[in-house]
């Protein structure tokens, strides 16, 4: 059963190789079992084994599972939340996983538009499938840079003439052009999640689409820390305990680090689970959460920081 945070211990079952960056990790119940079912663009939310939280899309059919399948790509660049999956997520490996969200899901349409991009194809390509099945009209476009860096690549192959594959090689004058997609709104809704400059484009151009018509996966990390940020300290009310902050962790990341119990789910400032009280101190808010009359008496710890100064939370 799930425990405080809502999690529950799974073993990877399998750990599969999908491009020189990318795994596949199938994880099922140590003893076997049925699991929570879910819907084409759900997610769940693992315990990495750096300890932090992070999303991932489930790419497998949730009908009635006994399997969480998941994508991860390992970006060097990255918090190392996934970076820490990639490297040391084995088979046998025991992760703690929630159970699925959907945030993303299809809603009823006549047709439908797919837009993958990168890593971005975990979600899309499991709405591809379920069309497919369903006999219910769609399109995918699904761009990378190579053919040797493309998940899925041979499962989309398969889905043609409904998918088309663009490999951009690097070069700005061979991005795909969407105009043709968004010129004249119909009643497609469209599904798209990739990287940040694919979305904005696709934002851009669907501006004069009717509202609800067009849907977004958001899969970017958000920028926790930034180049710019300082070290401060925060005082933990309840127990006097202060706790050194340093300018490349967040506070939620500090706390873990100094052995304190925490509370966290996306770690992304999106859905509220590691919000705590705030008794003093100047905060720089970095959360989509927080109500603009909660902003002086709450803080989201996994994203938000000291402005200036430190801080005294209600922990």
């Amino acid at each position: 059963m799930p425990d405080d945070n809502q999690t529950r211990a799974m073993v990877v079952s399998q750990r599969r190789e999908l491009t020189d960056s990318i795994i596949e990790l199938t994880l099922s119940l140590p003893n076997g079992g049925p699991l929570p079912g879910f819907t084409p663009g759900a997610h769940v939310t693992v315990q990495t084994p750096a300890k932090a939280m992070r999303c991932y899309s489930l790419v497998n059919d949730g009908a009635a599972p006994t399997e969480y399948v998941l994508a991860i790509k390992r970006e060097p660049k990255s918090r190392g939340g996934s970076q820490s999956i990639f490297d040391s997520a084995t088979k046998g490996q025991i992760l703690q996983v929630s159970d699925p969200e959907n945030s993303f899901a299809l809603v009823p349409a006549p047709k439908y538009l797919l837009i993958a991009g990168g890593i971005g194809i975990t979600p899309i390509q499991a709405m591809a499938h379920h069309l497919a099945a369903l006999g219910t009209p769609f399109r995918l476009i699904y761009c990378t840079t190579t053919g040797s860096d493309t998940a899925y690549l041979e499962e989309m192959r398969a889905l043609r003439p409904a998918v088309t594959l663009h490999h951009d090689n690097a070069d700005p004058e061979q991005l795909y052009d969407f105009w043709d997609h968004f010129e004249q709104p119909d009643a497609s809704h469209v599904y798209c999640c990739g990287p940040a400059p694919m979305m904005e484009e696709i934002k851009a151009l669907a501006g004069f689409w009717p509202e609800g018509q067009v849907h977004f996966e958001e899969f970017k990390p958000i920028e926790i820390v930034r180049a710019d940020d300082t070290a401060f300290t925060v005082t933990l009310a309840r127990s006097g305990r202060k706790i050194h902050v340093p300018a490349d962790r967040s506070i939620l990341e500090a706390m873990r680090d100094a052995g304190e119990k925490t509370v966290s789910s996306c770690e992304s400032g999106v859905c509220g689970t590691c919000k705590c009280g705030l008794i003093d101190g100047d905060v720089e808010h970095r959360d989509s959460v927080l109500l603009d009359e909660e902003r002086d008496t709450m803080i989201m710890t996994c994203v938000s920081r000291a402005a200036s100064g430190d801080l005294v939370l209600d922990l």
